[in-house]
């Protein structure tokens, strides 16, 4: 066992054929084969809840705990951070925000119905249903989500590449590109609540995956 646990990748090899053994549980014990439409629904919100806790899980870690507390650390602690914590953290934060994303719009597309049109239209498209209100709140969950997505990419990650030093900057460019991706991380997590109560709540009371 601790030949297990003291090394992160057996950990995580373990984990999955655990996970692995119980989707074929789930495949067997709810009747639906391999190549069941619903069944790979399933796989894809698996996913997408597995890199949501990565993204969502380090962006909390960003702004309640690195951004707090990097202040009170000592001037000679700080490359620490920045050469080692910090791109690590970087790296899982930006991967994470994708494939939860791609995940996302796997479940959308492999729900029976009309229900993709239906997130991604404000509830406008198909035939009218009792739930085109929940289908409203859910399609701003979703575009909440991706303008979290792009600031990741398009803003965050950009400006940390200057601040950590793997792209070429001046300190009047660095402290710039510092209170940008900040202020970028901090709006995601605002935003990160009202998009996760739009995927609970729509599930939860609407019956259908968020």
């Amino acid at each position: 066992m601790a030949a297990i646990l003291n090394n992160l990748r057996n950990t995580i090899i373990v984990g999955l054929v655990l996970a692995v053994i119980m989707i074929i549980c789930f495949a067997k014990f709810g009747n639906r084969g391999f190549a069941d439409e619903i069944f790979w629904q399933a796989i894809f919100r698996w996913m997408h809840v597995i890199f949501g806790i990565m993204w969502i899980g380090l962006l909390y870690y960003f702004n309640f705990v690195q951004a707090r507390k990097a202040p009170e650390i000592p001037a000679e602690l700080r490359p620490a951070v920045s050469k080692y914590i910090a791109p690590e953290a970087l790296f899982w934060f930006r991967w994470s925000a994708l494939f939860t994303v791609l995940a996302g719009i796997g479940v959308a597309v492999l729900h029976q119905g009309d229900y993709a049109a239906k997130v991604f239209t404000f509830g406008l498209a198909g035939a009218a249903t009792s739930a085109d209100g929940g289908f409203v709140l859910m399609s701003i969950g979703i575009y909440l989500a991706i303008i979290m997505f792009l600031n990741v990419w398009g803003i965050i990650w950009p400006n940390q590449k200057k601040v950590l030093g793997l792209v070429e900057a001046d300190a009047d460019a660095k402290a710039r590109a510092a209170r940008i991706a900040g202020m970028a991380s901090r709006i995601n997590t605002l935003l990160s609540l009202p998009m996760l109560t739009a995927m609970a709540m729509f599930q939860t009371l609407f019956g259908f995956g968020g």
